[in-house]
This record gives structure tokens, sequence and C-alpha cells, in this order.
């Protein structure tokens, strides 16, 4: 899982990509050029942490997510082009968190002379929505020449089809409206891979706030878009103490968990993400992340080819109760691990071994 963390210039992201990754980069330092910070970091999650306890494995490993602060996007950057560089880093991303500032500070003047979170959250979903309405209506023309020209082998009914596909889009963008919300069965899946169309990235937008201030409401119904609020730079300032102090500081404040923990949960239901578990005693714990509403023989892949190539079957049971029966042997002894197909759908904390055979 890939995270751009994107914003206007002073809105708070690298102190966002510090909280997440308790990096210590310098903020304000991109000047509106390109600059990219990226950090890997383990998923936090407490199954893992009962598993480690129950098998003892050598080998424990996390599924992980990717944060990269991207800076660089600033108001007018689709009128003028997106440079290569940054095109690039925002198309591999699966998902943008998009900071907005609303906190007051004298010391980091707000750019545009004012501090308006909707006004900022707006300037650049229109980016967003200007860069690919540019894009498409380029790719129509190509399309319209390449009809013209006889196709160039191809067939007719494919370029009639991308043709329809492309102005459809083309219709949604002109009313202002980004592609996010709009689903795309697999062949038009083929069509757009390779166009970097940002709009259809989900968004988690943060607004960054001061602490105990007040929270503005955007009333925005689009599907993959969320919103949430909170004081970056105290967040920050936790995430940088000892457990022990951090612990009483979220307290004093209200704050229910960690930051990270909150954004990774936030993130995995933003790009509608599960995971499952794979366990040998004294072996190997590991954490895989995966689609929701993926298959068996999919998590199988997810895996190693191999075994997707080769599945038979796939024994599961739920973590709630391999933890609650104590273990395999007794959840065998129980019937309480099922033998599954291919078609079946792994539901979120699921702990599967893998029957294959090459």
């Amino acid at each position: 899982m890939k995270l751009g963390i994107i914003g206007l210039p002073q809105s708070g992201k690298t102190t966002l990509f510090n909280t997440l990754t308790q990096g210590n980069v310098p903020t304000g330092t991109s000047g509106g050029k390109l600059s990219v910070h990226t950090a890997v970091i383990d998923v936090p999650d407490a199954r893992m942490n009962a598993l480690k306890k129950m098998f003892q494995p050598k080998k424990t490993v996390y599924a992980k997510v990717t944060y990269i602060d991207i800076g660089g996007l600033d108001s007018g950057s689709a009128k003028t082009g997106l440079s290569g560089p940054l095109l690039n880093t925002l198309s591999q991303m699966d998902g943008f968190i998009h900071v907005v500032r609303h906190f007051e500070n004298p010391l980091v003047p707000h750019p545009a002379g004012s501090v308006d979170p909707v006004r900022d959250f707006e300037a650049l979903e229109s980016e967003f929505i200007l860069h690919d309405l540019i894009q498409i209506e380029r790719k129509l023309e190509r399309l319209e020449e390449e009809r013209q020209r006889g196709g160039y082998g191809r067939d007719k009914a494919e370029i009639a089809r991308e043709e329809a596909l492309f102005s459809s889009l083309n219709e949604i963008l002109s009313q202002g409206i980004p592609l996010r919300g709009k689903t795309f069965n697999p062949e038009e899946e083929k069509m757009l891979s390779g166009h970097g169309l940002l709009s259809r990235k989900p968004q988690l937008v943060l607004i960054n706030q001061s602490e105990g201030q007040v929270s503005i409401t955007i009333t925005e119904s689009q599907a993959h878009l969320k919103f949430i609020y909170m004081p970056v730079k105290l967040e920050m300032e936790i995430a940088q103490l000892n457990p022990e102090d951090a612990l009483l500081f979220m307290n004093e404040y209200g704050i229910k968990e960690p930051s990270l923990n909150r954004m990774v949960r936030l993130s995995y239901e933003l790009l509608n993400l599960i995971s499952f578990f794979t366990v040998e005693r004294e072996k190997e714990a590991h954490a895989w992340t995966i689609k929701r509403g993926s298959t068996a023989v999919e998590a199988a892949g997810k895996i190693h080819s191999d075994m997707e190539k080769g599945f038979i079957r796939a024994e599961i049971i739920g973590f709630d109760e391999l933890i609650q029966l104590g273990g395999f042997t007794e959840a065998r002894q129980a019937g309480k691990l099922r033998l599954e197909g291919k078609s079946y759908p792994v539901q979120d904390g699921d702990v599967i071994t893998i029957r294959f055979n090459l």
C-alpha cells in the first residue's frame, strides 16, 4: 500500500509525514519544487502480537505501508503542466492523504493570505480534475486522428469503445466532478492504464487543526473520499515521546489511539483492504494485505505465484476463534478448521494455510 501525502504549501503535510514515520524531515523547504520523502513502516496490528505470543515464531513479518511526502503541488500546477517526475510519483500512489490547513499561526503565513480549508481543498481538487481533463482531451484527439486514418490496423470497434469511454469521462470532468466515484470493468481498466488520472485516486482528507480548535464541516458525498480532523503538530509531538509519556498526553487531550494506528486503519477502509495471516509454529508469522472480496486463490497468489498455480484448497480459521481455542491442534480437534476452495471470499483476520501441488 502506497499513500502519497499531498497538500498546498504550509498545510502541514511534512509534519504529518514526520508524525507517522517518527522522522525529522525539515518542514516548509520544498519552495514549490518537487521533493519526495519515502518511509516504509510496519502496519500496527495487535493480532500479530497475539500470534507471536502463541506460536513463538523465529521470524515475524508485518504488513507494510509506504508513506510518501510529495512536495511541489500548488495552485496553477495543472495549467502549466505537471512535471514528468511529479506526475510519475503521483500516478504510482494507491491513494492520497490530502492535508488541508485549518490552523492559524502568524509565524507560518498562508500563501493565499488567509486560512480557508474549503477553498484549499477545492483548489487541489480542481488541479487534479483539470489535469485529467487535459489528458483525456488529448486522448480523444489522438483517437479521432487514428479513426480518420483507418485505425493503424486496429479494430474499428475497439477504437469506438475507447472513444465512448473517454467521451463519458470528458463529460464528467467538464462538470467539475472527479472520477474517483466511477467504477470501471476490466476492459475499461485496461484502456485507462498508463494515463495517470489523478482524480480517480481515493483521498483521505485531513483537516489540520490546532488543539482545541472547533471543527468545520465539509459536506462532500463522494465515493472513496473521507474527511478527518487532527491537530497534526500536537500528534507529532506525542509521537516523539516514549510510550509511557505518550499515553499520558493522549489521555490528557482525549486522543483514543496513536495517530499512526488511526491513519492506517482509515487508509485500509479508504482503499477497501483487509489483512489475513499465515503462521507456522516456531518458524514464521506473516501478515498479508489484499482487497476486500479477494478469493482464496488470489490470497495464495499474494503469498507466492506457485501457490496460486498449484492451488488445491485452503485450510482456514478466523483469528479470534484460533486464539480462543489455543492453536491449530485444538482447532482441528474441535473441527473448527475449514477447507475452502478457490472461490472462497477471504475475510479480515482469516488465518490461512494453503495446500498446493505443482
